[in-house]
């Protein structure tokens, strides 16, 4: 690989970020929040790119000058190994990964952590909330800001070994790789055929029921579902209020 194939890699790679970062393809990857830093990086590349393509025209130019084309052949090539900086760009651009569903989640236990303040809830009916921001005041606040009100709740359904459905997020730090589930268990009028990985939109009660997650004994709040309905896959499929 000589320089201007570096720079034309570059480049792709730049386009490939610029991409993403234009679309909703990259909340595949990344949180929302990081748009910006992903867009940059992008442009920072392709202007890298630009700038090697550059610099080896001119010194092209000036070697044939110079006379010196001769000695340029016997300088030592790259490494092959530098193509496979394409390989992530063909991953973007060609197998882009769907997000994190219920395999992960019932393998992983859920990643459920007290808040840092409760603020108060619109007087909405029925109360539309992140599902950890439920299991949040369900756990952490016996559900004294819950009862009596009517909840919406939006997440992909999990079964559990022994069949009992959950209503899941995947929460970000930062990027799809330390995504972590926050569960809500299901009770009541549950749909009578469950597939997991189905997006669903729940509605109903708070319940103090909950249990205990099989795989780390983290707490599982439940709802007491009065409807639910299929819905499609949001276009940020991971939660955005983790850590809030």
């Amino acid at each position: 690989m000589n320089r201007q194939a570096q720079s034309a890699v570059l480049f792709l790679l730049g386009a490939g970020l610029l991409h993403a970062g234009t679309t909703d393809l990259y909340l595949r990857y990344v949180k929302a929040g990081l748009r910006p830093l992903l867009l940059a990086a992008g442009a920072v590349l392709i202007a890298t790119a630009l700038a090697t393509a550059w610099y080896e025209r001119r010194a092209t130019r000036r070697e044939r000058s110079s006379g010196a084309t001769a000695a340029k052949a016997t300088a030592h090539p790259e490494p092959r190994i530098s193509w496979l900086l394409v390989l992530p760009l063909l991953a973007l651009i060609l197998v882009a990964p769907p997000a994190l569903g219920s395999y992960s989640a019932t393998r992983t236990g859920t990643a459920l952590q007290e808040p840092l303040a409760y603020p108060a809830l619109p007087a909405a009916d029925p109360l539309r909330l992140s599902v950890v921001d439920y299991a949040g005041r369900a756990v952490y606040d016996d559900g004294r800001t819950l009862t009596g009100r009517r909840i919406q709740l939006t997440g992909f359904l999990a079964l559990d070994h022994d069949g009992t459905p959950y209503l899941v997020r995947m929460a970000l730090n930062c990027c799809a790789a330390d995504a972590q589930p926050v569960k809500v268990g299901l009770t009541g009028r549950i749909p009578p055929v469950l597939q997991p990985d189905t997006w669903l939109e729940i509605t109903g009660t708070y319940t103090p029921h909950r249990v205990k997650d099989p795989v780390n004994d983290g707490p599982i709040p439940f709802i007491q579902v009065t409807g639910a309905r299929p819905v499609p896959t949001p276009k940020d499929p991971y939660d955005e209020t983790w850590n809030t």
